[in-house]
């Protein structure tokens, strides 16, 4: 009992920590008077940016699901929301502030946070999506550059990214989970090439890029030569988690997200058309929202500063599941006009909405069929929980130990 009662006093005094903090802050910084980039960079400063990343890093070293007092409060102070294109920072950040260098640091975090600077991810290929460890862009080293060459593909938003977190073969004589190295691509380099892939929503959030011999710096080497996978884990890691919190269970509040557009939707029939099973099928998807919510916070709660593990995927999982049920309840509520009245138009988006909800059901019924496929396939989200959360038996790999370069391809 009195672990606990030590536990929880200590939580106590951290979230007042935290409070007093933001309270100061937003006394000496106006978010309504400032240039926005100008704010967010002394909220860095103030260890206000990342609450669980060390100090000198953004962050005050603190637990994660702190950050929601600092976000709320600045909200209310009148700071504007986090820019949807700088999504990638959820993952960036934490892979620099976990495995980059002391310069790299300094050099990459910061304008991240401001919104100067933004990434995209680099890391699916043709014939390595699921099995990225089997990817094949390769890197050699030219004294203190790397010569990469490469195809990389479901590259979101990556016509508007600064900076690539890119994973290569650098190594192809060794296994392919050990000969591969991570770096920090300039999209503006010379010989890198994106591609729009147009999808089903009309647009193009999607992009496919070419790296041709393309030289990248040894200083913008992400970790050591040959553990691009253990750096790679940590950016797997932080995405499901970010994409499992924003999707249909995820908002700090009942009711709202996708959950919230069926509900509306709901209340907007006519009486005749509110029958019990409808009624009953809403109830069911509001019940398993409010419980991955629930599920969320806990977890949230339940963290310490650093990465998550592994049960980030539950999340991920859950709420991919979700969204797609969600939403097709919404099209089936909203009847033949959920079929009419779309624009198909090609397009590439400025904005990133995961679940889809910003742009209403038509377009959400569409874009969250990427939920089950984007930051891991469903399919590996099970996989994962069974052998690394559950400890079930994992499935055969042969070609685990099998030199990169020997594994058989088509």
């Amino acid at each position: 009992m009195s672990s606990t009662n030590g536990k929880l006093g200590k939580r106590a005094e951290e979230e007042e920590k935290v409070t007093e903090l933001v309270v100061e802050f937003l006394q000496n910084h106006n978010p309504k008077e400032m240039d926005n980039i100008a704010f967010r960079g002394a909220r860095y400063d103030a260890g206000l940016a990342w609450v669980h990343f060390p100090e000198g890093q953004g962050g005050l070293g603190l637990r994660p699901n702190l950050q929601r007092i600092i976000e709320r409060r600045m909200r209310e102070a009148g700071a504007l929301p986090t820019d949807p294109t700088t999504f990638f920072m959820s993952l960036a950040g934490p892979t620099i502030s976990t495995h980059g260098s002391e310069e790299q640091k300094k050099r990459f975090l910061k304008p991240m946070f401001t919104g100067e600077e933004r990434w995209c991810q680099l890391f699916s290929e043709p014939g390595a999506g699921s099995d990225f460890a089997g990817l094949a862009c390769k890197a050699e080293k030219d004294g203190d550059e790397w010569i990469v060459s490469g195809q990389k593909v479901w590259n979101t938003l990556a016509h508007l990214g600064d900076w690539g977190m890119l994973v290569t073969r650098s190594n192809p004589e060794l296994p392919k989970h050990k000969g591969m190295t991570y770096f920090a691509l300039d999209m503006n380099a010379d010989g890198v090439e994106v591609r729009p892939l147009r999808q089903i929503t009309g647009e193009a959030e999607f992009n496919e890029v070419y790296v041709t011999e393309v030289r990248i710096p040894d200083n913008n080497r992400i970790g050591d030569i040959g553990e691009g996978w253990r750096v790679a884990l940590t950016t797997l890691m932080n995405e499901r988690t970010a994409i499992g919190g924003g999707g249909g269970g995820s908002t700090s509040k009942p009711g709202m997200g996708p959950i919230g557009d069926a509900v509306e939707l709901w209340k907007a029939l006519n009486p005749e058309m509110q029958n019990k099973a409808t009624l009953d099928r809403l109830m069911s998807l509001w019940t398993k929202a409010e419980t991955l919510r629930l599920t969320n916070q806990r977890a949230s709660s339940a963290a310490k500063a650093g990465n998550p593990g592994p049960e980030g995927s539950i999340g991920k999982l859950a709420s991919a599941e979700l969204n797609k049920a969600i939403y097709e309840l919404c099209l089936d509520l909203m009847g033949p006009e959920g079929q009419i009245d779309y624009d198909y138009t090609f397009r590439r988006p400025e904005l990133l909405s995961t679940d889809g909800s910003i742009h209403g059901p038509r377009y959400a019924f569409l874009r969250v069929r990427a939920n089950s496929i984007e930051g891991g396939t469903s399919e590996i989200m099970r996989n994962i929980l069974g052998e690394q959360v559950l400890g079930l038996p994992g499935e055969p790999r042969v070609d685990k130990e099998v030199p990169w370069i020997e594994v058989p391809r088509s």
